[in-house]
Order: structure tokens, then C-alpha cells, then sequence
């Protein structure tokens, strides 16, 4: 499998991992046990959970566990996008610092 390929699965799986996130946040709204196996938002997650570990198994046949698991870090990224946008979330100074920092080790593990 060719490495744009592989990039772009490991990408789209950190994305999909904070969409899916977003989706069980939204399903822990529930009032009660039958309320929440009704929830639409929890199976939606459910389901972007398992594209994204079906997609980690793919890109983990090809490339080194220390490179792919600190890229995952970039799940991070979105979750603060994704807080910010769809749930009003602010996006605080030491957040962002936190991010960088995160960024910073993730690129020295992986690429160094």
C-alpha cells in the first residue's frame, strides 16, 4: 500500500475518532437507560469507533506502532475544534499550549 494512502487512513481515523467522540457526548444526555439504547448519537459513535480501529489494524500492518500512535495525537486537534464548534466549548490559551505540546512530542517520537 503506498504511503499517501496510508497517510490519509490515519488521518481520516483521528477525525473519525473525534466525530465519534462528539457523538457519544451528545448521547450522554440521556435520562434514562431506555433513553440512551434509543439514542441515535451513541450507535453513530459506536460505529465511527469501529471504522477507526478497523482502519488503525490496516495502517498498523504497514507502518510502526511508534509512528502511528503518536500521530493518533492529532485526535487532540480536532476534539478541541470539534468542543469549540459544535458544543460551544472554549478554546483556552492553556488548552492550546497543551495542544502544542502534544504536537511537539508526538512530531519527536515519530519522526526523529
Amino acid at each position: 500500500m503506498n504511503s499517501a494512502a496510508l497517510i490519509t487512513m490515519l488521518l481520516s481515523m483521528t477525525v473519525m475518532g473525534s466525530v465519534a467522540a462528539l457523538f457519544f457526548k451528545r448521547a450522554s444526555s440521556f435520562k434514562s437507560l431506555k433513553a440512551l439504547i434509543t439514542n441515535i448519537n451513541l450507535y453513530v459513535g459506536v460505529f465511527l469507533y469501529l471504522i477507526c480501529a478497523a482502519l488503525n489494524i490496516i495502517v498498523l500492518r504497514y507502518l510502526d506502532y511508534s509512528v502511528v500512535l503518536p500521530i493518533t495525537s492529532l485526535t487532540y486537534i480536532w476534539t478541541l475544534i470539534i468542543a469549540a464548534i459544535f458544543l460551544k466549548e472554549k478554546a483556552t490559551k492553556r488548552k492550546v499550549s497543551g495542544l502544542c505540546l502534544i504536537i511537539v512530542g508526538a512530531v519527536l517520537i515519530a519522526f526523529a
